[in-house]
């Protein structure tokens, strides 16, 4: 990240609670997700204390570290990341009382659903509307001053949850699903209706969001000719959408949970990140707006969002 020049990320917590006999894997308690949600947090905290990571939670945080980044006077391989620590998927929220909890200890953005039905919401491939605790959970995300995180809602969810929620919005991993017709992805009616909420859409390379008919384990990155244009198509297309560019910026959900195999083929480390200005710049993008996709949109919108 420091060689790609990635100086703040969205750190996830995630622990999806499931029902006995699921398919989709997960703990059989919500007291058991929020447990590994805690090791997770332990994790970051560890990463804290060794200089690795620095948590951002207030707009202070944020124009501090982004002071750090521009003066680098600690020299570029000693820079601390930033992070803004969100949680997909709430089934590990016990209570509201434990919202609040994760509030204090530093938790700015939350996605209320992930894969499959869940506590607070419906994610990825699953059908139904919020019910009445996700609609409470949404009011105390409000009263604490979070970000809700639309990414993984079905679209019955996404809808309510943009008519109840008057707080700030964003979509963190999300492409688009006029190139990938999948529910997982954003109709072009649902990125309108962010860019109506001036909230910035995180466009994702994971390989079976990028092309249609991938096959997880089988198909060949190359062989789909899976690479880094293909996010340029997904940004290029919320833009032209927004009218603007002041809508798009990078998601990737480059986060571990696949590698070399189920991502763009030009893209060896997350240091390759910084061929994306140069594959705007051969669109027609100006500077201003490159700036604005590789970093201003999500800083602009951090800055309002954490004040």
């Amino acid at each position: 990240m420091r060689d790609g020049r990635v100086g703040i990320c969205v750190a996830t917590q995630i622990a999806r609670y499931v029902e006995p006999g699921s398919e989709l894997s997960g703990w059989q308690s919500p007291e058991q997700a929020w447990a590994q949600t805690q090791g997770q947090l332990a994790w970051y905290a560890a990463m804290e204390e060794a200089g690795e990571l620095v948590r951002i939670e207030t707009g202070e945080a944020l124009d501090r570290h982004l002071r750090l980044w521009e003066s680098d006077d600690l020299g570029g391989e000693k820079l601390p990341i930033g992070y803004v620590l969100s949680l997909e998927g709430a089934d590990s929220i016990i209570s509201l009382d434990h919202l609040e909890r994760a509030y204090e200890y530093g938790l700015r953005a939350l996605g209320p659903a992930h894969y499959g039905p869940g506590v607070y919401a419906n994610g990825t491939d699953s059908t139904g509307r919020i019910p009445a605790r996700g609609k409470e959970l949404l009011r105390e995300m409000e009263r604490l001053g979070m970000i809700l995180d639309v990414t993984h809602l079905n679209d019955e969810c996404f809808r309510e949850a943009l008519d109840q929620y008057r707080g700030a919005v964003w979509a963190s991993h999300n492409n688009a699903r006029a190139f990938v017709d999948h529910n997982r992805q954003m109709s072009d009616e649902m990125i309108r209706e962010l860019v109506a909420r001036d909230a910035v859409i995180g466009v994702a390379l994971d390989a079976w969001m990028m092309v249609p008919n991938w096959e997880r384990g089988s198909s060949d990155p190359r062989e789909m000719n899976v690479n880094l244009e293909i996010m340029i198509n997904n940004i290029d297309h919320i833009c032209n959408l927004a009218g603007d560019s002041l809508h798009a910026g990078i998601g990737s959900d480059l986060d571990g949970g696949f590698g070399l195999e189920q991502t763009a083929c030009d893209l060896d480390t997350i240091a390759d990140l910084q061929k994306v200005p140069g594959l705007l710049r051969a669109r027609g993008y100006t500077e201003e707006a490159v700036s604005n996709i590789l970093h201003g949109n999500f800083v602009r919108y951090l800055e309002t969002a954490l004040s």
